[in-house]
């Protein structure tokens, strides 16, 4: 019961710092505005005023986005490392980033650089072709199916690379440079009608997953203790794969290719929280929106009129917290 409660004041804490940087982040860009400026405007008190119409319809659809990539993708880490048994698991490691940018280069090979939204329909078709070419592979090999999982992952993602370098070579400059924004992520192109999707889609398979938080328990003693637990280990794998593909495609399509956070967050969170308690699900999510909100505000705010690629930070910030777990483990072993 203690534990519980634990969990539940841990749970409270991120919602509410959640509720707190998604409103301090208002307040970070181009133009200075205070604390008081975001609160007027969220109220409504001051709608006519051109600082509330630069809050209301292009810092918040951005803010709320970065909230929604940030959970999303370490969701997706989590149960991806569930089902796979692999701390080490991430959606863009199983090449559905990939997929995606090689979408967006071959649409603009044929309509250039002008495509418009249908960009983020290209994306999210390459992202879904590369879940489906991926679940093709793994679901055929039964007996192998974490370690084909794994491999038929980084080769597409090393494929789909491939191709989408051949076509850039062979691209004008104005079709490389738009595709900077899937490679690299970014948030600047937010908008309130692009939100409804993510947000349906991430709420969605978030519900299905906590309905099926047993299986994922089971799942982390290993295939055989889960299927002598009545898990049909196949077929929920698959399902499970399915599941955060979806959310990272659209994702994907929205922000473009940002890296390690599905692979971070879920290790930050189990450092407090076990990972197999319902509560662990919706920490991740909350840690993770609220690790990408501020990544955001970084990205906007080291450089004077300039904006950082979003992916950049969170490759960085990724690398220096991994080679720090292994300096920390490495001196534990040599004190044991």
């Amino acid at each position: 019961m203690t534990v519980f409660s634990n969990h539940t004041v841990a749970l409270i804490a991120a919602l509410l710092c959640a509720l707190l940087s998604l409103f301090i982040a208002l307040s970070f860009g181009a133009a200075p505005t205070s604390l008081a400026d975001v609160y007027q405007s969220l109220t409504f008190s001051n709608e006519a005023s051109f600082t509330s119409r630069i809050i209301i319809e292009l810092r918040m659809p951005r803010t709320l986005l970065a909230f929604l990539a940030g959970s999303g993708l370490a969701i997706a880490g989590l149960i991806l490392q569930t089902v796979t048994r692999n701390p080490l698991a991430d959606p863009y490691l199983f090449g559905i980033s990939s997929g995606a940018s090689l979408g967006v280069v071959i649409l603009m090979s044929f309509v250039g650089a002008g495509a418009g939204i249908a960009l983020s329909g290209a994306a999210l078709t390459g992202s879904l072709v590369a879940m489906g070419l991926l679940i093709l592979i793994a679901g055929s090999q039964r007996n192998a199916q974490v370690e084909s999982m794994l491999l038929a992952g980084v080769a597409l993602s090393f494929l789909f690379s491939a191709f989408t370098s051949l076509l850039l070579y062979w691209s004008d400059p104005q079709a490389v440079a738009a595709i900077l924004f899937w490679t690299l992520g970014s948030f600047a192109k937010a908008q309130w009608q692009s939100l409804l999707l993510p947000v349906l889609v991430i709420i969605v398979c978030t519900i299905i997953m906590l309905g099926f938080r047993r299986q994922l328990n089971a799942m982390l003693l290993g295939d055989e203790s889960a299927t002598t637990l009545g898990v049909r280990v196949h077929r929920f794998r698959i399902l499970m794969l399915i599941l955060s593909s979806l959310i990272t495609a659209v994702l994907v399509a929205n922000c473009g290719g940002i890296g390690f956070v599905g692979l971070m967050v879920p290790h930050i969170v189990r450092f407090f929280i076990s990972q197999g308690s319902r509560v662990g699900l919706l920490m991740t999510g909350l840690v993770g929106g609220i690790f990408m909100v501020w990544v955001d505000v970084l990205a906007r705010s080291l450089l004077s009129n300039q904006e950082l690629p979003i992916g950049v930070i969170t490759a960085a910030i990724g690398s220096l917290f991994f080679l720090s777990i292994l300096y920390f483990r490495k001196r534990q072993l040599v004190v044991q």
